[in-house]
């Protein structure tokens, strides 16, 4: 598209509307349009004219049953809808899409044939294959939390992670914590480490050495929280406090904590991170790092149909603030 608006010596919205069939491009820029796209090759599967929605986008996710997925995708759907444009779910490309670029490029172009003008990932990976054919085909992608945050190439939408972790260590240091776990996700995750960097820097603050006996990294799930904290609860030296890398590692320790009939926040505190709406739902509520899910949703949506208008962002990592919305599964330390 961006061609076809070069040799017409036309703008990229003006020869959009002419593949979209908009009414409102001129005879005379129609036809210059056209016939530099019958001229190049330019083939779309379609031209849709009169359309309500003129443009799609594409969420690509594989944790579609979590609070987390669930809240950002209400942000990107809210987005979308007020920006008129269509979208679209998909699973993350297998073989031999994620490792041909040539399939890739393939895959990229029938997006783009479809109406496609932007690729969000939502918490996963990009295959080089992809992200290589994207940049070749001039396809904007936006990820969000996105696994590696050395990729150059990436723009990212995220939140003040290893902030996030600090905050939450230290309000449990306050309230008198010493022995404080650490339960995350996995460490090929950047944003869970850097929610982990953030716990450490805390307790380096307070000098508080960290005891590796307390440290787990696994999985952003419910049963990899509840089967560290059962481990982590049942030691001879347990911790009076768990920071968890995400709310659903903290929903998992707080079952394994009503397990073990450890009451919390009586002799057990615990944090999340995500503030996710279940916080409002466990027994007791979860205190919890809040990343603003909804706006990192609506911030992506923005920041890729104005990479599709030439606007490139400001920065190639934007962090949204994390703040600490205190509960009640948090509370003083016990007495010795």
């Amino acid at each position: 598209m961006a061609d076809v608006a070069r040799l017409a010596g036309v703008s990229p919205t003006t020869a959009s509307k002419v593949l979209n069939g908009r009414s409102d491009v001129g005879a005379k820029t129609r036809e210059l349009v056209l016939g530099v796209m019958a001229e190049i090759g330019y083939k779309p599967t379609a031209v849709r004219h009169e359309q309500a929605r003129e443009r799609t986008l594409v969420t690509v996710l594989d944790i579609v049953e979590s609070r987390y997925a669930g809240t950002v995708l209400q942000g990107i759907l809210m987005a979308a809808t007020s920006a008129r444009a269509e979208l679209l779910l998909r699973l993350p490309p297998g073989e031999p899409i994620s490792e041909s670029r040539p399939a890739a490029g393939a895959w990229i172009e029938e997006q783009q044939a479809s109406g496609v003008v932007g690729l969000i990932a939502l918490a996963v990976a990009v295959p080089d294959s992809v992200l290589g054919a994207a940049e070749d085909l001039r396809l904007p992608v936006v990820t969000i939390d996105p696994i590696d945050t050395t990729e150059s190439r990436l723009v990212s939408i995220g939140s003040t992670n290893w902030a996030g972790g600090r905050s939450a260590t230290e309000h449990v240091i306050k309230l008198g914590h010493r022995r404080i776990g650490w339960i995350g996700g996995p460490l090929g995750s950047a944003p869970s480490l850097e929610r982990f960097h953030g716990y450490q820097a805390a307790l380096d603050s307070a000098g508080i050495t960290p005891d590796r006996a307390l440290i787990r990294h696994e999985a952003f799930s419910v049963e990899a929280g509840q089967r560290h904290a059962r481990d982590l609860l049942s030691s001879g030296e347990r911790p009076t406090a768990i920071v968890a890398g995400n709310d659903e590692i903290a929903v998992g320790v707080l079952a394994a904590a009503k397990e073990l009939g450890i009451p919390v926040p009586g002799e057990l505190s615990v944090t999340g991170f995500d503030d996710t709406p279940q916080t409002e739902w466990t027994t007791p509520r979860l205190t919890s790092v809040r990343q603003p899910l909804v706006g990192m949703g609506r911030m992506a949506v923005e920041t890729v149909l104005g990479m599709a208008d030439g606007v490139q962002p400001a920065s190639r990592h934007l962090q949204l603030a994390t703040t600490l919305s205190v509960r009640d599964s948090t509370g003083p330390a016990p007495s010795p």
